[in-house]
């Protein structure tokens, strides 16, 4: 019997129609055809109309929970009847041999999760000469320091990644305290409650496995605004403060085990690259340099703001 895939897209905003159209026909051209495709909704009527008026042959859902993207990830997978929950960003186009790469991966008892290569489509076609690849993953793109083929990872990245869909229910689903949401029309970039999913659901299943496969890879549309300096500053402090919430969840041990290496390793490599390169005449490597610097300081500020903030909470409530 061939696994069931059903295929997850959580979308909040008619701003990104076009995007939506172009993620929901990437599904659509898949070689490997998903089980079923469920689009959620986040607490926004006009768009929940329009999808269930356009999307006639998908399960078109409401956010059944909380505000936010945990909330309508959990509202996707609660709906969901296949074996294997995939999911993909609202504003990504999966390759068409996305959804086969994952499922050779689940042909193995013990992969639990399996977490895709997601490349950055940047506005204007081309990577700003100062944005380390290192920091990636400040625009949800694999970055410069995880694998480069097929091996076992600590988490996946949520906008590309599948689960086994009992797991999801056993042990929780998604915290819907962690990562982003919009509130009174703002949002803090925020993230990690993939990483927080991960590391409570091999803490709760030893011996499960979660894999990154390159094969299974999407193209994520970075617009014009998240390649800005400006935003990369605040998406590198959001992101220390999500760690801190993650550790607060699952320890600090795991909860900062693939930073540690990432830190003293895959940054001061990128600092030493950035120079090598504008000693050879590449001047926008000391831009880069200083941008891993700079990322490094904030999301450690971040970090910092978020402990204390949470030291805090916890006096107030004793």
């Amino acid at each position: 019997m061939s696994l069931r895939i059903s295929v997850v897209i959580c979308a909040y905003t008619e701003d990104r129609w076009d995007d939506i159209r172009a993620a929901v026909e990437s599904v659509r051209a898949q070689r490997r055809q998903p089980y079923e495709l469920i689009l959620v909704v986040d607490h926004n009527p006009a768009l929940h109309l329009r999808m269930k008026r356009e999307y006639a042959d998908a399960i078109v859902l409401e956010n059944a929970h909380e505000r936010g993207l945990s909330g309508g990830k959990n509202t996707g997978t609660e709906a969901a009847t296949g074996d294997v929950v995939a999911f993909l960003d609202d504003d990504a186009v999966a390759d068409p041999e996305w959804l086969a790469a994952f499922e050779a991966d689940f042909a193995d008892p013990a992969v639990v999760g399996v977490g895709g290569l997601t490349r950055p489509l940047w506005a204007g076609g081309r990577r700003p000469r100062w944005f380390p690849e290192e920091f990636d993953w400040t625009v949800g793109c694999t970055y410069r320091g995880m694998p480069a083929e097929r091996a076992p990872i600590r988490n996946v990245m949520g906008g590309n990644a599948a689960f086994r869909r009992e797991v999801v229910g056993a042990v929780g689903g998604f915290s819907t305290h962690i990562g982003r949401s919009i509130r009174g029309g703002a949002s803090r970039p925020l993230g990690c409650e993939e990483t927080e999913f991960c590391i409570r659901l091999t803490q709760r299943r030893p011996g499960s496995v979660l894999l990154f496969e390159p094969g299974a890879a999407i193209g994520h549309r970075v617009s014009a605004e998240r390649a800005r300096f400006a935003y990369f500053r605040s998406r590198c402090f959001a992101e220390g403060l999500s760690k801190a919430m993650v550790t607060r969840s699952v320890g600090a041990g795991d909860g900062l085990s693939s930073e540690r290496s990432y830190t003293f390793r895959t940054l001061p490599l990128g600092v030493l690259r950035g120079l090598g390169d504008a000693v050879r005449g590449d001047l926008a490597g000391l831009g880069r340099a200083a941008a891993i610097i700079t990322g490094l300081a904030w999301t450690t500020w971040g970090y910092i703001v978020g402990r204390v903030r949470a030291g805090t909470a916890a006096e107030a409530g004793r």
